[in-house]
């Protein structure tokens, strides 16, 4: 999966992009605010919001604005915004399985949004369970494989409780339960790692290898849209593009 680590990389870089811009920050509050709300502001006891708070700091979202959207979430705001989870489930071009988690205060815009998206870009929205079963939840963390060594990172990571580390393409992907990866993160940095981002995912149990240029780029263009949407929290797919195929594409 050397194509999929190396796109989850360079939509990191764009995340950061966006949160300068202020849209993936609110995206980021939205997350911590349903965590706390759900249940409560301590993250030694609540593990979402623990892995929420995760998110936010591989972003590097301020401290006091993390703070501030738990306060909210949990009850010391009244004006919290109420929020609530909403799955969908699809393809895209050639069979590609797309899961999208989005936050939503309103169902009818964000399933009209998730819809339009879908068709616009030769995809297909499915009905619950169409493509979950093809996704299992994961921590997976990444780190920069030109920087720091393999030896050093995957003592830590196992110390930490992770179950794997490989490579791919530039960097290092560390794979661990998710009640484990607040742990994993915290014995890396310690070890003196630089963390580059730190989040739960839904890893594919199987893939579909796009291994030409136009198959990548409709179906990048179908995530890009489906991530345009102020409701949609992460858009999940089990594609895999060669490493060659994804320099042309993300250029």
């Amino acid at each position: 999966m050397s194509g999929h680590s190396k796109w989850s990389s360079i939509k990191h870089k764009k995340g950061a992009a966006d949160a300068k811009r202020g849209k993936l920050f609110s995206k980021l509050a939205r997350a911590l605010i349903v965590a706390a709300r759900e249940g409560g502001g301590d993250p030694a006891a609540n593990l979402a919001l623990q892995n929420a708070i995760e998110k936010a700091r591989s972003y590097s979202m301020p401290k006091e604005n993390i703070e501030r959207a738990i306060a909210r979430g949990s009850g010391a705001d009244t004006a919290a915004e109420t929020f609530e989870t909403v799955v969908y489930e699809g393809y895209g071009p050639n069979g590609v399985a797309i899961l999208v988690e989005a936050l939503t205060d309103n169902r009818n815009r964000t399933a009209a949004d998730v819809r339009a998206a879908f068709a616009k870009h030769d995809g297909n929205l499915g009905g619950s369970g169409a493509v979950a079963w093809l996704f299992e939840r994961r921590g997976v963390i990444l780190v920069d494989a030109d920087r720091f060594d393999e030896d050093d990172l995957t003592l830590a990571a196992a110390e930490g409780g992770a179950d794997d580390v490989e490579l791919e393409g530039s960097s290092f992907r560390v794979t661990c339960a998710p009640e484990t990866l607040s742990a994993v993160r915290q014995a890396i940095e310690d070890a003196g790692l630089e963390v580059d981002s730190a989040e739960l995912t839904m890893v594919p149990k199987t893939t579909v290898n796009l291994d030409e240029e136009n198959a990548a780029k409709k179906t990048l263009r179908l995530i890009d849209a489906l991530e345009e949407s102020d409701d949609v929290q992460e858009v999940y797919s089990n594609f895999d593009i060669p490493e060659r195929v994804m320099e042309a594409v993300a250029t």
